[in-house]
């Protein structure tokens, strides 16, 4: 609920601090006092529209702060946290309005958006009254203050999950069909390169591998030649390594006499022989590899041009031909199994589509039961609201081909204003005074099932008194035992209900001194509004005013008192 309110520099509100306790709260005072200045104010801590209009004038900026201490599960509570807000203590909603239009917005000290910040303050207030009576103008609204008042919130979870399932089953449906019909347009394409593919089994790295083979065997036929007469010099006929060896045993039955003239030639000779044996081992290897089949290189030409155009046709290089022959083979199995996974998919999707039927009459039941109970309940409460000749109607429609997480109904609250009327969307066919007594009645009824912690009604007791508004103020009291209520009224009936009674007035003050008056050595005046706490005498003294007008009487003082007195018992 709404702890206190903290205003500065806004309008005429120089500095204002309310502090603010449970149960029935009024705000009185003359029209034009500043009501709605107070009420702007509110609203633009709690995310309202900013205006550079709003700053007291002669100011570079203006503020509001407000302070709630509400349960730790409250929904404000989880709004702010997935905000990544500290929600430890108090929730503190702080606005900054400068004169040149821009706004700055905290909660709990930290920056948000205004988004953020209207979206916290909605969970903890609502402010109604003859033009902004939003629970009843938004029939969005209608069929979730439906579902809070029937407690419905089983059956309404139990049709989310249900519609979850639908729209998965649905999507996998769609999906697969996507898949079989893309694979059915490409069917005889795709056999045909999954029988050519298979036949041709292409493997990864095979094209390289032709090629380099094919290479050498084309120029091993033009090197063979060289290669066996290199072959025949170094070991064939016209070799010189006999002579060599000849020469090298020679010398050799020579070195015992002149060794070290004959011996370093023999080494080096020997050296000669060495080389040339590795250069006939070497060339034996080439002649070898030279030889070719002539079948064989055209076995790898025929193999490597294949592949080739196998690349060509299907676009893709020869070594990803592997990988698109199992994509196709497995397109072409998907294509087999689609019509029996699509089968299996369709009994999925019924069967889901049959379990959201269950759960949406289960909950469409439950809400015609609520709407009868609802019905009934706020008709009780029209007549004494000076509306006996009227009716509320909670209209119910369904959509039978809907699969809404909410269900299938749609609601929306009707009035029939008066009998042999047509009856229609309250909106439309109630007065504004009126839609304020419906909206009154209504969140008697619903008090405590979903409301906010805080309502705020500004002036919904407006042209009425009397008996209707004494059943209004009993009616705001009745709904102060259950949330926090505050009410701008210039009813005494219901300002004799209040559990504290605040006063709105202007008092004219004097600036300092400045500019040109400082010559003339006078104060500059202007008007502020300020806000003042009434203990018991100074309400009845109040509540006589409302009674009598500018001049209070005995008589009015008398009524006041028996006012407050029956409003206590």
């Amino acid at each position: 609920m709404l702890v206190q309110l903290a205003i500065r520099d806004i309008v005429l509100i120089d500095k204002l601090d309310l502090a603010f306790s449970g149960g029935l709260t009024v705000l009185t005072g003359e029209t034009g006092a500043g009501k709605s200045i107070l009420l702007d104010a509110f609203a633009l801590a709690l995310g309202g529209r900013g205006d550079g209009g709003l700053v007291r004038h002669g100011e570079a900026q203006g503020g509001v702060t407000a302070v709630f201490d509400v349960a730790l599960d409250h929904p404000a509570r989880a709004i702010a946290a997935s905000a990544e807000i500290d929600t430890d203590g108090d929730l503190i909603l702080r606005r900054t309005q400068f004169a040149d239009g821009r706004t700055r917005a905290f909660v709990n000290d930290q920056p948000v958006g205004v988004q953020t910040m209207r979206a916290i303050g909605t969970a903890l207030v609502e402010i109604h009254g003859q033009h902004d009576d939003r629970a009843l103008a938004d029939p969005t609204t209608h069929r979730a203050i439906l579902d809070a008042f029937g407690g419905l919130q089983g059956p309404l979870a139990s049709v989310a999950a249900a519609a979850k399932r639908v729209r998965a089953a649905r999507t996998a449906l769609t999906e697969q069909r996507a898949r079989v019909e893309a694979a059915q347009k490409e069917a005889d394409f795709l056999r045909h390169a999954v029988e050519e593919l298979g036949a041709l089994d292409p493997q990864a790295g095979e094209e390289a591998s032709l090629a380099e083979r094919r290479t050498l065997m084309q120029q091993g036929e033009k090197v063979a030649r060289e290669l066996n007469e290199a072959l025949d010099l170094v070991g064939g006929s016209g070799s010189m390594v006999p002579h060599l060896s000849s020469a090298v045993r020679k010398l050799e039955r020579r070195a015992a006499t002149v060794p070290s003239l004959v011996e370093p030639s023999i080494a080096a000779l020997d050296a000669a022989l060495t080389a040339l044996d590795e250069a006939r081992t070497a060339l034996d290897a080439a002649v070898l590899a030279a030889e070719f089949d002539p079948r064989e290189l055209e076995r790898v030409e025929e193999r490597l041009f294949a592949l080739r155009a196998a690349s060509r046709k299907y676009a893709v290089p020869a070594d990803d031909l592997a990988d698109l022959r199992s994509r196709y083979d497995a397109d072409v199995a998907a294509l087999d199994a689609g019509e029996k996974a699509l089968s299996g998919l369709e009994a999925e999707q019924n069967a889901a589509e049959a379990a959201y039927a269950a759960a949406a009459k289960k909950l469409g039941d439950g809400r015609r039961r609520a709407a009868k109970a609802l019905d009934a309940a706020v008709q009780a409460e029209l007549p004494p609201l000076k509306l006996e000749g009227a009716r509320f109607i909670t209209q119910i429609s369904v959509d039978e081909t809907s699969r809404d997480a909410a269900g299938t109904e749609r609601v929306e609250f009707w009035a029939q204003t008066n009998p042999g009327t047509r009856a229609g969307p309250m909106m439309k066919v109630a007065s504004g005074g009126e839609l304020s007594r419906f909206m009154l009645a209504l969140k008697v009824v619903l008090a405590g099932k979903g409301s906010a912690p805080t309502l705020i009604f500004d002036e919904i007791d407006t042209g009425l008194g009397g008996a209707v508004a004494d059943a209004i103020g009993a009616r705001l009291g009745r709904l102060a035992a259950q949330v926090q209520v505050v009410a701008v009224t210039h009813a005494p009936q219901v300002a004799a209900r209040a559990g504290t009674h605040f006063r709105i007035a202007k008092d004219t003050v004097k600036d300092a001194v400045k500019g040109a008056a400082r010559a003339k050595g006078k104060a500059e005046e202007r008007v502020t509004t300020r806000v003042v706490g009434l203990a018991a005498e100074a309400r009845r003294e109040e509540i006589a005013r409302m009674l009598a007008g500018a001049t209070i009487t005995d008589e009015a003082r008398a009524a006041a008192a028996r006012l407050l007195q029956g409003a206590e018992g």
